[in-house]
């Protein structure tokens, strides 16, 4: 099984992809890990792909679909993939089907996490976790048990990531729109295009996940 996993930061992507990885054996194709891993491994493609960033140049889609073949290839025939920021643009979704087919593989689904909009900005915004064992907080939806006491290890330092703010939510929001709107008519002219509630709780979320994979 081979999905393009969509939806904009904090819908829930990372905590699905894991769930997914967990129970069907898949792997997360995050093409910023795998660029990142391949950079640290002095791979040919990192070394590529090094001298560029090193340039301040972006690396190109030749690199990027580069590095997924060869993950694909390390992958072998046993596990299913993940993608996750890649393809986002008409081009990388060219590659992906060329990348598949070389590989024997061909994409059964884009699920694409929905959300509303105002409500996620009111869940990323309000998040905070303990700065020491790095539990997971909101200001609405889950406050520790004790106020300013960490519920894990009774710390009572908390911090808050920088970038969890309106503003930079809703640009985050807009970026997301911009790369996903030139890939989904190519995937829904194929009828493999599935909306999910991301806004739902996250065992439903998994459910609706499992019930397309299941179909």
């Amino acid at each position: 099984m081979n999905i393009i996993l969509l939806g904009p930061p904090g819908a829930g992507k990372g905590t699905q992809a894991q769930r997914l990885m967990d129970r069907h054996g898949m792997r997360q194709l995050s093409t910023g890990d795998m660029l990142r891993a391949a950079v640290k491994a002095g791979t040919p493609v990192g070394l590529q792909a090094k001298a560029v960033m090193e340039r301040g140049e972006l690396v190109s889609d030749e690199i990027v679909s580069a590095l997924i073949s060869e993950e694909l290839k390390v992958m072998g025939d046993g596990a299913g993939a993940i993608f996750d920021g890649y393809p986002r643009t008409a081009e990388q979704a060219a590659s992906l089907d060329a990348i598949l087919a070389e590989h024997g593989r061909t994409l059964d689904h884009v699920i694409e996490l929905g959300v509303d909009e105002e409500a996620l900005v009111e869940r990323i915004t309000g998040r905070f976790t303990c700065a020491n064992c790095g539990k997971g907080y909101h200001d609405t939806f889950e406050q520790p048990k004790q106020p300013g006491v960490c519920d894990r290890c009774g710390s009572t330092e908390f911090k808050r990531r920088p970038d969890d703010n309106a503003e930079t939510v809703r640009t985050r929001l807009a970026e997301y729109h911009a790369k996903t709107a030139p890939i989904l008519p190519i995937y829904e002219d194929r009828g493999i295009v599935r909306r999910i509630d991301g806004m739902a709780d996250m065992d439903a979320v998994t459910a609706s996940i499992e019930g397309i994979l299941a179909g």
